[in-house]
């Protein structure tokens, strides 16, 4: 299922810190790659973790040594909830020659993992991981939906190598044109230029300030309902919630919200990947563990509340709402299971075809009430417009 050989089993002294806790701990509930056992069977496995230490394209890197020590053992100390999950933590990836062989480990280890229905969470370096990431779903489906949870954009430069700042435009631009959407949750606007702020409107992609989610940060929910991949930059949180060498901004997510977020995107029945990046570790980083920890925490939480709606062809499954605008009608589903809403993208023959996996988009009961006032959902015109180009 996946090449063993690319991947460091994780440190005896971790295991030991185990011993001095309580027999109740998470790390007692995952079963962990380690030197002393075999390496790990995974089947009937639903979340394999994987810490990467590559920073090599990082624009901030200084070369420090890296290690998710303390995050595992913060991690495997705190109590799991009501989980049915089965766990496993395979270790760190082994550093390739260049940036290059990393990334086509990472794709190696991702895919095999996706292909089997096991979640993939990386943990640790920069945020052009993504890309590797991405890659990983070349084979597996013919569209990806990423949502980046962070304060900038990630557009950078295409023409210039591929950093952890400019990664989106390589993704964009790269073939197999896979991407169909992206979507930044919480950028700050004096951190983007308004050429690529421009640009992401131009391209119908998806952008929420950091102001406009800490106001009701469940308007993330309908995009994380339809995303793939979920990349969560920890500059993207304030910096009182973090060590002083995680700091970054004084503006950013609150603890509560970033893991409100990854609770989200747990719960997303489509989201297949999560990755933590930009972790800088510091000898007084008590702070960040504890909360990327507790982000693990909440996003396992999450997978473990899945609810599977139905396929929507039977119809006692939903509630039909049908809202006329204009000339426009929007046609609203309203699941009886979950109390969840989507609304109908009506796809168009000799068009792009990608859009006819997307027909259906997540939404808010707010947006069918909007609609019912006469105003159109930002989200449904966007999806349309694609759906057009």
């Amino acid at each position: 299922m996946i090449d063993y050989s690319f991947l460091t089993p994780v440190d005896d002294l971790i295991l030991s810190h185990m011993d001095l806790n309580s027999s109740l701990i998470l790390g007692n509930r995952i079963t962990i790659h380690s030197y002393n056992t075999s390496p790990p069977e995974l089947d009937n496995v639903d979340i394999a973790i994987i810490g990467v230490s590559e920073y090599r394209n990082s624009n901030n890197s200084l070369g420090e040594n890296f290690s998710l020590m303390e995050v595992r053992k913060t991690f495997y100390s705190l109590f799991p909830g009501n989980w049915s999950l089965n766990l496993v933590d395979l270790g760190d990836l082994k550093l390739g020659n260049s940036v290059s062989d990393t990334y086509l480990a990472l794709e190696s280890i991702v895919s095999g993992l996706l292909k089997n229905n096991i979640i993939p969470v990386i943990v640790g370096g920069s945020q052009d991981l993504t890309y590797a990431n991405y890659r990983s779903y070349d084979f597996l489906q013919k569209t990806v939906n990423i949502v980046n949870v962070d304060s900038n954009f990630d557009l950078g430069d295409s023409s210039k190598p591929i950093k952890n700042n400019s990664y989106l435009g390589k993704i964009i631009l790269d073939k197999p044109h896979n991407l169909f959407n992206y979507s930044t949750l919480g950028y700050q606007t004096y951190f983007n230029s308004q050429e690529e702020i421009d640009l992401m409107d131009k391209l119908y992609f998806e952008a929420y300030r950091l102001g406009e989610l800490s106001n009701n940060i469940r308007y993330v929910e309908p995009v994380l309902r339809d995303a793939n991949i979920v990349t969560l930059d920890l500059k993207s949180i304030r910096s009182s919630e973090v060590s002083s060498k995680q700091k970054f901004s004084p503006n950013g997510f609150s603890g509560k919200e970033i893991c409100a977020i990854s609770r989200y995107a747990g719960i997303s029945n489509k989201v297949s990947s999560f990755g933590i990046y930009e972790y800088i570790p510091s000898v007084e980083d008590e702070a960040t563990e504890m909360l990327i920890a507790q982000i693990l925490w909440y996003f396992i939480e999450g997978v473990n509340c899945r609810v599977m709606d139905s396929n929507f062809y039977n119809e006692d499954d939903f509630q039909k709402y049908t809202v006329l605008i204009d000339d426009q009608e929007l046609v609203f589903l309203k699941s009886v299971k979950s109390s969840r809403w989507w609304v109908e993208i009506p796809f168009l023959q000799n068009s792009n075809n990608k859009l006819e996996e997307h027909s259906l988009l997540p939404c808010m009961h707010q947006d069918y009430v909007d609609a019912s006032k006469g105003v159109i959902p930002e989200r449904w015109y966007k999806a349309q417009k694609k759906n057009i180009i």
